[in-house]
């Protein structure tokens, strides 16, 4: 790395002496889901004596997360009661309860006192990466008065990123009704519903399959006519008595 890489390391000009540049580890990456714990390292020990001599600092996107200074620890207010430092494994953070407004780039900076001022020590990047899974999707059928039409109704919440829901029967996409998908303002969680109408006098089987990212879910919602029912029923009632009339060798 020659000295221009090195100094690109130090974007955080409040907390680097003009002129002076150390060496810095590159970023790592973690992926987690929403509601889940994420311990990110520092991949920097000391021990708790030089913790009088050293300032740490955690941060995200330049917004600062978690400061441990001389006699004093301070959590920012939209990680308190969740986000701690592991003094003892390598100065880890460890944030409870991820939401997907933790993603981001986090760094953290080891300040040393020597020689009357602080001077930056060490320096690391980790980015977050959370992700919220949509729980496979329910299928609820309805009947139509009068008709020989049926409505089935598909539907999953919970998940992000932006979901796109599709009806499938044989591969062949079915258009959809009342197609709708919302936002959560607060949690800027997905969900998204969807409905289908089909004839009862003939078999199907829907598949209702949701892409969100590079990551899909999907249900099966299978329907057989009457008679097929009836044909269906007859031939287990046969297996059954057939059974029964085995010799018992």
């Amino acid at each position: 790395m020659d000295y221009t890489q090195v100094c690109k390391c130090f974007y955080l000009s409040f907390l680097v002496l003009a002129g002076i540049c150390y060496p810095c580890s590159g970023a790592s990456q973690v992926i987690k889901a929403v509601k889940e714990m994420v311990i990110m390292s520092c991949e920097y020990n000391i021990s708790v004596e030089e913790l009088e001599r050293v300032r740490i600092y955690w941060q995200k996107d330049r917004d600062m997360v978690l400061s441990v200074t001389p006699g004093s620890r301070k959590v920012w207010p939209e990680y308190k009661n969740r986000t701690m430092i592991d003094i003892t494994n390598n100065l880890s953070i460890v944030i409870l309860d991820l939401r997907l407004s933790d993603m981001g780039k986090y760094d953290c900076v080891v300040q040393k006192f020597e020689k009357g001022s602080y001077k930056l020590e060490h320096l690391t990047s980790v980015t977050l990466s959370v992700r919220a899974y949509f729980p496979k999707p329910s299928i609820t059928a309805s009947e139509i008065p009068s008709s020989n039409i049926r409505r089935i109704t598909c539907s999953t919440s919970g998940g992000f990123p932006e979901p796109h829901l599709f009806w499938l029967e044989n591969t062949k996409e079915l258009n959809a009704i009342n197609t709708t998908v919302s936002q959560d303002p607060e949690t800027k969680l997905y969900s998204v519903s969807s409905e289908l109408d089909f004839n009862v006098t003939s078999n199907h089987s829907f598949v209702c399959l949701i892409k969100y990212g590079d990551l899909t879910v999907s249900q099966t919602y299978n329907w057989q006519t009457r008679c097929a029912q009836r044909r269906r029923e007859r031939r287990n009632e046969e297996g059954l008595e057939m059974e029964r009339m085995s010799p018992i060798l």
